[in-house]
């Protein structure tokens, strides 16, 4: 995720940020880590990916992983991501290593606070682990499931074991106003907001970004509703996270995929 003020928020950790009050008044953003979670059990999240650049990701088929734009750079071959699945310890030796080959970007991306912040990666080979299904409809309700290895703290360093939370929703009519009135952009049809809006104390922070945020479907099996982007530091009261909503841009990262394959 990206903080407002601090850089891209890779994936925000669910945590308590006691912000003074000129910090509220003059907000910067942040990159984003799980605030105010606890250790995920192995096997949690099958389909979830770390990169090397330090963000995360999802296995949206065998071959290509979903994750923010801001996490890559513009479209075309790139050999220098690695991908790691199917641990929560990033120093097991039963880790899955996978290179990249390509990164696809739209062109429309131009930073996160104006949309389009998506990504795809394409691996060198397929993976043989369960993948993640995108919300073709648009959420309005929570809780959703946030995870990844960013920082626990703003500021923080970036986790070996990973963290995972639970985060409510937050409405356009509530979430947007808080970001406007300080001059952010914000674009309801295309961002998702989560977080404790009164309190603060869960959120993605810094190493996050890219990671997904999971609502069970019908049959309760997850879906992704979205990718951790950008905010206002990392659990920060009256600063909930924004996620870009993947409801908005499923036909493209469909069409996108198979322009990959």
């Amino acid at each position: 995720m990206i903080t407002v003020g601090a850089g891209m928020k890779h994936i925000r950790v669910l945590l308590l940020v006691l912000a003074s009050l000129f910090a509220l008044a003059q907000p910067a953003t942040a990159d984003p880590a799980v605030v105010g979670g606890s250790r995920a059990p192995q096997g949690a999240y099958p389909w979830l990916a770390r990169l090397s650049m330090g963000c995360g990701g999802s296995l949206i088929t065998p071959q290509v992983v979903l994750t923010a734009g801001h996490c890559v750079s513009a479209s075309g071959p790139e050999t220098r991501i690695v991908a790691t699945f199917g641990v929560v310890d990033l120093e097991s030796s039963a880790a899955v290593k996978v290179t990249s080959t390509s990164v696809y970007r739209p062109s429309e991306y131009t930073s996160p606070a104006h949309g389009y912040d998506w990504a795809l990666i394409r691996l060198a080979r397929p993976v043989t682990l369960p993948t993640l299904s995108l919300q073709p409809a648009v959420v309005t309700a929570g809780p959703f499931r946030v995870m990844g290895w960013g920082a626990a703290v703003e500021g923080g360093p970036q986790q070996r074991y990973l963290l995972h939370a639970q985060v409510p929703y937050v409405d356009d009519a509530t979430c947007g106003p808080l970001y406007t009135r300080y001059g952010y952009p914000f674009i309801p049809s295309a961002m998702l907001c989560a977080g404790k809006v009164a309190d603060g104390g869960v959120d993605t922070c810094q190493g996050d970004s890219g990671g997904p945020m999971v609502a069970p479907d019908g049959n309760g099996i997850p879906r992704q509703v979205g990718i951790v982007s950008w905010g206002v530091g990392c659990a920060r009261p009256g600063f909930p996270g924004i996620y870009t909503e993947v409801a908005a841009y499923v036909p493209a990262i469909q069409a996108a995929v198979a322009h990959l394959s």
